[in-house]
């Protein structure tokens, strides 16, 4: 048999295949996410999130320079408030001495390389668990943005390489870049969650910040799943008002998103492999339907194929030891 073309002789052993390989994982694709307690010497796991923890401020450093030595660059941080701190304002969120600013010090205190990137949202700090300030039935867009701004700058004051708004809310990347700039944090960088979809697997991180809406649902704020011109506009108008990247969440879902934006923008795209993404494949392993490892690298090879230069996921500590 005659063939002009054999492609298998590319794909003929381990040693070729990995010569030809289009798309390479590595430590520096990675933001690891960090759930954050008050207290001192705590690890809680996460029931919903299979060995993965909330940890107070002295162990999330331990944690932080334990992934700067694997070479892991970039944290993002998310804080557990407490409920008598939570109101319809944001006030807990503006604390130069909150959980969040006590964190950011202390691991850039700790580990000064370490790229420290700040959750920017209401819902931890809401009492309705919206990530806006509440007025009847209604999530207030403008009142939200102007408290947006003020946290990111308290965020930048306390030392974070990037803010990084999740919320959603109509023109806050313009407010929070204004605002910088006026207070003259003129290197602090924007990730901008820009095309957030309303996703039902968001339910894991719910629980580990106890985040989880009061009443209703995001719909009204997060994109609408049917959707995909939507996405491309939100993060084009993103970059256009000052991100330094835009982000695509969830990731696994959304593939063709994540290529639709980095085919549209000139900057880096990130994507978030998130809570309830990483439980099914710990749920499917746990019951031996999958190979987890194997599981780990694919899917977080697809998401880098698919277009995303950095990849948020709890996987990033177990995808370097495999990588390895």
């Amino acid at each position: 048999m005659y063939l002009q073309k054999r492609h298998r002789i590319l794909r003929s052993n381990p040693a070729i295949r990995s010569l030809v390989a289009e798309t390479i994982l590595t430590p520096n694709d990675f933001i690891a996410p960090l759930f954050i307690v008050e207290g001192e010497n705590i690890k809680e796991e996460i029931a919903s999130m299979a060995n993965y923890y909330r940890h107070s401020v002295d162990l999330t450093v331990k944690e932080v320079k334990d992934l700067w030595s694997m070479g892991i660059k970039s944290v993002l941080l998310f804080v557990k408030a407490k409920d008598e701190l939570k109101d319809n304002k944001g006030i807990e969120a503006l604390n130069p001495n909150g959980l969040m600013q006590r964190s950011i010090k202390a691991i850039k205190d700790a580990c000064p390389e370490m790229v420290v990137m700040t959750d920017v949202a209401l819902d931890p700090y809401s009492s309705y668990g919206h990530d806006g300030i509440v007025e009847g039935n209604e999530i207030v867009n403008d009142a939200t943005v102007e408290v947006l701004a003020k946290m990111s700058v308290s965020h930048a004051q306390a030392g974070a390489d990037f803010v990084a708004p999740s919320d959603m809310m109509d023109g806050r990347i313009g407010a929070i870049r204004k605002a910088l700039e006026e207070n003259n944090f003129t290197k602090t960088g924007i990730m901008a969650y820009s095309a957030k979809y309303a996703s039902c697997f968001y339910g894991p991180f719910r629980d580990a910040l106890d985040s989880a809406p009061g009443f209703g649902d995001k719909k009204t704020y997060q994109m609408d799943y049917s959707n995909r011109i939507e996405a491309v506009k939100e993060a084009i108008q993103d970059v256009e008002e000052g991100a330094d990247i835009v982000m695509v969440k969830p990731a696994l879902s959304y593939m063709d998103i994540i290529r639709e934006v980095k085919d549209a923008v000139d900057v880096p795209v990130s994507c978030y492999n998130i809570s309830g993404e990483y439980a099914m494949i710990k749920a499917a392993a746990k019951m031996g339907w999958i190979d987890e490892n194997k599981a780990i690298l694919e899917t977080l090879t697809s998401m880098k194929r698919a277009g995303a230069d950095l990849i948020a996921t709890y996987f990033a500590r177990d995808a370097v030891r495999l990588l390895s």
